[in-house]
């Protein structure tokens, strides 16, 4: 199931209070665990990069820390809006609010970027279209975050090992945006020329409980409306699951997918899109047909 269609169930998908809490939380030991933000930030950086034109006025949106600099020149503009601010950050550089509820004016940036924030949104369409709205005429949109396949070992292990115990499971982890989807959602929230790609990560672990630290130090560990906990039985069953798949040194790998998705907000002189399936072209090269 996508993140797409639990977020239109009556219910919240996420407990957004329980969310800025993991978030804050986080926040002074992000540094230890930093290396998927990281990777997503480069990216979002190289690929703003590849067009020849200015973005005076940036909107660097949620993520543990900034992924835009902030300008020096005196000529523009960078606000970074986030779930909590962070004592390491300058204060009054930090709009605190939730992606989806951006208190922003319609057309205020010629940039909104965003790394790793969007996961766990409750409402991702209205968030989106919310971006769509404080972009300017021909203003661009990029974002890496975490979906598809990401973390299906973990989300096995759990699944089998509670179905085992107890005869049922409950849910544990977040539901992913699908790669197949991400750009389609963008196109429905009103962006021009929505693309997408995947950056496919394996990272590996000598046990369940690094990858779980891990999790929790980024902030990333579960805040779903409603959960079950997760009994230590089932998590030792689960571990062990998770052991048995290990590579002979010891190791489990565990697969993680970063979307990367940019769209234009509607301009003047735009190109009109092709029929619907029929792209060819990568982000990256798509972004660049726009320098």
């Amino acid at each position: 199931m996508t993140a797409l269609a639990d977020a239109t169930a009556d219910r919240p998908l996420f407990d957004a209070a329980l969310r800025r809490r993991r978030h804050a939380r986080a926040a002074p030991g992000f540094a230890a665990a930093a290396f998927l933000h990281d990777r997503m930030a480069d990216e979002l950086r190289e690929r703003a990069a590849m067009i020849a034109r200015p973005f005076a006025n940036v909107l660097d949106l949620g993520g543990p820390r900034p992924v835009w600099p902030a300008a020096g020149n005196g000529d523009g503009l960078v606000v970074r809006a986030a779930l909590a601010a962070c004592a390491c950050e300058p204060a009054g550089r930090v709009v605190v609010a939730d992606e989806d509820y951006l208190p922003f004016a319609d057309a205020s940036f010629d940039l909104v970027v965003a790394a790793g924030s969007l996961v766990t949104v409750h409402d991702l369409p209205d968030a989106l279209a919310g971006i769509c709205r404080v972009l300017r005429p021909d203003g661009l949109f990029m974002a890496g975050f975490v979906g598809g396949m990401s973390l299906v070992e973990l989300r096995t292990c759990l699944l089998e090992a509670e179905a085992e115990l107890t005869g049922g499971a409950g849910r544990h982890t977040a539901p992913m945006v699908e790669a197949s989807a991400a750009a389609g959602l963008l196109a429905r929230a009103g962006f021009a020329m929505p693309v997408a790609d995947v950056d496919r990560v394996t990272l590996r672990y000598a046990s369940l409980f690094g990858l779980l630290a891990d999790l929790a130090a980024m902030g990333a560990r579960s805040v779903l409306g409603e959960r079950r906990p997760l009994r230590r039985d089932v998590l030792m069953a689960a571990a062990a699951r998770f052991a048995a798949m290990a590579d002979p040194d010891g190791k489990t790998g565990v697969t993680i997918e970063i979307l990367h998705v940019a769209g234009w907000a509607p301009g003047p002189g735009q190109p009109q899109p092709k029929a619907r399936g029929s792209a060819t072209a990568s982000l990256a090269a798509a972004l660049g047909s726009r320098a």
